[in-house]
């Protein structure tokens, strides 16, 4: 069935127990029989791909994505050639270059990126990231200065820039050049400087707005090597063969939470690939820290052991530590970088899980997660800036609507915080609004993630603006708030073969979610509540077959509860995990969603 709106409950379900309606997928038939027909898929299968809006000429290089057919023309991004001209230029001058880089995983593999391919040319890259607490978001007129006394010609920002309009022009005042390759939400007005790369740029023609940072960066390079070529800088030998960077390309796309279609889908699919030899010292040396094997890459390794250790160094410790890591070459240098970094990510989580506790208590005793507010503005004294985002992110999934939470510093009355979206909110968008009225000091982003610094006095205005601005998008997306379902099994089907078909699918993210299982009228037994509020059991059929399963984040909340209990005759929605465990190769049923048919 095509139209969503008219898709019957899946099961019955218009109420779970998080309160989502279930439906199945929806997909044409006509592409769910092409995918079958010239690709040899099993229906259920087929019904997910096309259920994902892959059309039928498309399946081959959606399951094979290659560079070679998604590759975008550099020149159709605008601006790239005169930054691929203005970098090639200081290289042939030998001028000073200089990356600026986010403190974030993505602004992290963008500098390495640009590191590796200088290096590749003989020229050192110095690396600039700010400090969080002191400086933070983005380029400054103070970072500028800094840069400048420290004989920089040309800065290059990767993951930031595009909105520092005011900065830019500050850098042009003082004689320092800039180039800007960036992917955030933009004014109209881009920086006056020699380039500014931006998929998202107003009246940019490229389409790979879904692009983060390092995807663009990844073209630059492209676009550089083409350039240098045509200048002879490679007489008599091969330019650098950027495909062996892939692995940082795919950092960047999946801890930045991009749409993982096309081109972008490309780049982490292969960058994965990739990855998965190990070959880069930092990433080799920061998975031995974090105490895992190494082997096949999966969205896992990037999304939830890597990437959190590069980013606690942005986030409560040095600034520079993950983009040093990614761009060393040197295996002891890596060695005691990754030992730092894990650290960190120790001290992160405490600081994260203190931060929540607070900010849940706070919203739920004002009811303010349950009324129709269509966001949720959360603030504390002295929460620490560098974990509030991933509070936003465990706030959101768990009320299903936008969460900014906010650090307020008591001593300047100014307040940094951070906010994750619901899919169909464009958050970023509703940030640039509030800058625009003049309610925020600084403020920027993207649909699904923004940033921003607001006087502590008016929070409570910017908290009225956001209900406002995004209540028509909130009523869209808890109208489009299902939990979709692609195929209906029992515990007896959720095998390791139906695991790896449906993971031609991967790499899973925005636009391509990974796929959802049903799962009806069983019962949840040998509950065991465990440390973080997670909880495991085994999930049993009416005929005695059962599968091992784990819901997160849910024992104080109705899913869990029902959990706990060891009720029967229950519907759930989750995913299949790899189980690997002590050599069983088995699976494990990730629980997304709770039905209770006697409550629906």
């Amino acid at each position: 069935m095509a139209d969503g709106a008219a898709s019957p409950a899946f099961l019955g379900v218009s109420r779970s127990l998080s309160g989502r309606a279930w439906r199945q997928r929806p997909a044409e038939a006509t592409t769910i029989r092409a995918h079958m027909q010239t690709l040899g898929l099993d229906e259920p299968l087929a019904r997910a791909l096309a259920a994902r809006k892959v059309a039928g000429e498309q399946g081959a290089d959606f399951l094979k994505p290659t560079l070679k057919a998604l590759f975008p023309d550099p020149s159709s991004f605008m601006d790239m050639d005169a930054a691929a001209a203005a970098i090639v230029d200081a290289l042939q001058a030998q001028a000073s270059v200089h990356v600026f880089a986010d403190y974030d995983v993505d602004g992290a593999s963008s500098a390495a990126l640009l590191v590796r391919w200088f290096r590749a040319l003989g020229a050192d890259l110095p690396i600039y990231v700010p400090d969080r607490l002191t400086e933070g978001y983005g380029p400054s007129a103070r970072a500028f200065d800094t840069l400048k006394a420290r004989g920089a010609d040309l800065v290059i920002t990767v993951d930031c820039g595009a909105a520092a309009n005011e900065a830019v022009a500050h850098a042009a005042a003082i004689g320092l050049k800039v180039v800007v390759i960036d992917h955030h939400m933009m004014r109209e007005e881009p920086p006056a400087c020699l380039a500014v790369v931006n998929p998202n740029r107003p009246g940019c023609g490229s389409g790979q707005g879904n692009l983060a940072a390092a995807g663009v960066v990844f073209v630059l390079l492209a676009a550089l090597n083409r350039e240098a070529r045509g200048r002879g800088l490679f007489e008599g030998k091969t330019g650098p063969d950027i495909r062996q960077w892939l692995d940082l390309a795919a950092m960047g796309a999946i801890c930045d939470v991009t749409g993982l279609t096309g081109f972008n889908r490309a780049l982490t699919s292969l960058g994965l690939g990739v990855m998965s030899h190990w070959r880069n010292p930092g990433l080799r040396a920061l998975l031995a820290a974090a105490g895992a094997e190494p082997g096949p890459a999966k969205t896992n390794h990037a999304g939830f052991i890597l990437g959190p250790r590069i980013n606690a160094g942005g986030r409560i410790g040095k600034s520079d530590l993950g983009a040093r890591l990614l761009s060393t070459d040197d295996a002891d240098e890596a060695r005691l970088l990754a030992q730092e970094l894990d650290a960190l990510n120790l001290a992160r989580r405490e600081v994260e899980a203190e931060v929540t506790e607070q900010a849940v208590r706070r919203v739920e005793a004002t009811g303010a997660h349950a009324d129709d507010s269509a966001a949720v503005v959360v603030c504390g004294e002295d929460w620490h800036p560098g974990v509030v985002g991933i509070v936003a992110g465990r706030l959101r999934e768990r009320w299903r609507k936008p969460v900014i939470v906010i650090g307020v510093d008591a001593v300047n009355g100014v307040g940094k915080g951070s906010g994750r979206s619901q899919p169909g909110m464009n958050l970023g968008r509703a940030v640039q609004a509030a800058w625009n009225e003049g309610l925020l000091i600084a403020g920027g982003g993207h649909a699904m993630a923004a940033g921003l610094t607001v006087a502590a006095d008016r929070i409570d205005e910017l908290r009225a603006f956001l209900n406002d601005r995004l209540s028509a998008e909130r009523v869209e997306a808890v109208a489009q708030d299902w939990v979709e379902v692609d195929a209906l099994i029992d515990p007896r089907a959720a095998t390791r073969d139906l695991f790896e078909a449906f993971e031609q699918l991967a790499p899973y993210g925005p636009a391509n979610p990974e796929p959802l299982f049903a799962l009806e009228g069983v019962q949840a037994r040998e509950p065991v509540a465990m440390n973080g509020g997670h909880v495991r059991c085994r999930l049993v059929g009416p005929d005695g077959a059962s599968v091992r399963a784990i819901a997160w984040r849910c024992a104080d909340l109705p899913t869990g509860k029902a959990l706990l209990a060891g009720q029967g005759g229950l519907n759930l929605v989750g995913r299949l995990k790899a189980d690997d465990w002590n050599g069983r190769r088995g699976v494990q049923f990730e629980i997304e969603d709770v039905a209770d048919p006697r409550m629906a």
